[in-house]
């Protein structure tokens, strides 16, 4: 059995990566805690410096995949949206150490961070010793728990659009007001400019084995006016509709598919359509 390591730099982390594949990465364990295998080895990554700054460049916000969500929240950078999510998620002892990564890299359909950054198309910058890449988070996610991530990969950074996501809407359903697992989430965001929709996006988290994002629905409104997405309102939700089958669980699959269609049409007449 390999010993477990703590990176202090990435170059680090990715070597170990590279020579010990076996190694379970973990920046905040919040999940890994839970489950925690009897002799498993880690890489701990809570002390790599490149995977715990946000910054910005000219198109993005960029989120190191170390960063807890309580620096998130503080952040001057972080959009809104994110910053709402991010609130509702567990309790602040829970907030100080779980981790944007590990949100996304656990690949459940509830992950409440994950699911802002898809409404928002954000992209994930991975990387191995040999190299990076890019990857759009829509197509991070194979099924459940399953990911497009190499056995020597780590999920560096989240880069999310600094513009067009103004006008956004979420909604998280649970059990209770706080400290609550999804039931239903949904995230979504209408850019106009001079009446015109620009871009309509929409997330449902905890309803499938993934987070359901469905461009092809979404571009039904895209470059209409608000007068003109009015009249085609019902077909957009008719599509939703015929689109969502929810599994079951702690609820029902009636109750998810009510509760989504109900937060879509919220949605949609708080912009106006």
């Amino acid at each position: 059995m390999v010993n477990s390591i703590i990176a202090g730099s990435l170059q680090e982390a990715l070597l170990a990566r590279k020579e010990n594949p076996g190694l379970v990465p973990y920046a905040g364990g919040t999940d890994l805690m839970v489950n925690d295998a009897e002799g498993a080895s880690y890489l701990f990554l809570h002390k790599v410096p490149e995977m715990k700054r946000i910054t910005e460049d000219a198109g993005y916000i960029r989120f190191g995949a170390a960063c807890t969500f309580t620096e998130v929240i503080a952040s001057p950078l972080a959009p809104g949206i994110l910053k709402d999510a991010c609130l509702q998620i567990a309790a602040p002892a829970i907030r100080n150490i779980g981790t944007l990564g590990g949100n996304i890299g656990n690949g459940s359909p509830k992950a409440d961070s994950a699911l802002i950054f898809m409404v928002t198309d954000s992209k994930l910058r991975l990387a191995n010793s040999g190299g990076e890449r890019i990857v759009p988070i829509r197509e991070f996610y194979l099924g459940r728990k399953k990911l497009a991530l190499e056995p020597d990969e780590l999920i560096i950074e989240i880069l999310t659009p600094k513009h067009g996501i103004e006008n956004y809407y979420y909604k998280k359903v649970g059990a209770r007001k706080a400290l609550a697992i999804s039931r239903v989430s949904f995230a979504g965001i209408l850019d106009t400019h001079d009446g015109i929709i620009r871009n309509c996006s929409t997330a449902f988290g905890s309803v499938s084995d993934v987070i359901i994002c469905r461009e092809d629905i979404d571009r039904m409104l895209t470059g209409k006016s608000i007068e003109e997405a009015s009249g085609l309102k019902e077909a957009y939700i008719g599509a939703y509709k015929k689109a969502i089958v929810p599994t079951g669980g702690r609820v029902s699959a009636e109750y998810r598919k009510d509760v989504c269609m109900n937060l879509l049409r919220d949605f949609l007449d708080t912009n106006g359509i």
